[in-house]
């Protein structure tokens, strides 16, 4: 398991990629090259989950009710 500085620098890194257009990230020495933007936002999505199980804080959760009287 990485620790929390580390998973914190690729987060970021990856949120400034993502931002610019670019899917080809370098970091650790290693070259990580993204097929799509819907990819790196996915492990945008796993690396926010990691840091918050290590730092113990709960992932936002959104919930949607939706109701009709059925007519």
């Amino acid at each position: 398991m990485a620790d929390l500085a580390a998973l914190r620098a690729q987060l970021e890194a990856l949120k400034s990629a993502y931002r610019s257009g670019t899917r080809t990230l370098q970091y650790d020495g290693r070259v990580v090259t993204y097929v799509s933007a819907a990819e790196m936002r996915e492990a945008i999505a796993s690396l926010n989950a990691e840091i918050a199980q290590i730092t113990g804080t709960a992932a936002p959760t959104v919930g949607v009710v939706r109701s009709s009287k059925g007519y």
